[in-house]
C-alpha cells in the first residue's frame, strides 16, 4: 500500500503529522459546548446550502436555510450532536473550498488559552506548525 493510500485511510498525511481535518476533529471533541458552537459557526458560515445538505452525511442540513447569514443560530444541543467524523468531513470540505476560513478557525483555537489547555500543548504545537506552514495564508492575516 502506498503512503498516500495509507494517509487517506488514517487521516494522516504521508509525513506522519495529523492532517488539519484530523486535528480539528480531535480538538472539537475536547472543547466545552460553548466553544464548539463558536468553532462550528466559523466552519459553517462559508459553506453554501448544497454543501450543507451533503457534507458530514447531511448532519448540517438543518442550517441550509441560514446559509450565508451573517450569524448562524447554532445551539448547544446542535454542537453536542455533531460527531468528530462529521467535523472531519466539514473541515476537509472547508479546507478545500475556503482555506482562509479554516485558517481563521485555527487562529481562534490557538489564541484561546482554555482551548490550548484542553487540547494539550503537544497538539497546540502541531496546530501552530500547520499554521506556520501556510505562508500564503499567514501573509493575508498578518
Amino acid at each position: 500500500m502506498t503512503q498516500h493510500a495509507q494517509a487517506a485511510m488514517t487521516g494522516l498525511p504521508p509525513h506522519g503529522a495529523p492532517s488539519l481535518p484530523t486535528l480539528v476533529a480531535n480538538i472539537f471533541t475536547k472543547l466545552r459546548l460553548a466553544q464548539r458552537v463558536r468553532v462550528l459557526r466559523r466552519l459553517l458560515l462559508p459553506v453554501g446550502p448544497m454543501a450543507l445538505a451533503v457534507v458530514g452525511g447531511g448532519a448540517f442540513v438543518k442550517f441550509v436555510a441560514q446559509a450565508h447569514w451573517p450569524r448562524m443560530s447554532i445551539t448547544l444541543g446542535d454542537a453536542a450532536r455533531i460527531t468528530s467524523s462529521q467535523i472531519f468531513d466539514l473541515v476537509r470540505y472547508v479546507e478545500q473550498s475556503n482555506p482562509q476560513a479554516l485558517h481563521q478557525v485555527m487562529v481562534v483555537l490557538s489564541r484561546d488559552a482554555t482551548t490550548v489547555a484542553a487540547i494539550g500543548s503537544s497538539v497546540a504545537v502541531v496546530l501552530m506548525r500547520h499554521l506556520s506552514n501556510r505562508p500564503t495564508l499567514r501573509a493575508k492575516f498578518t
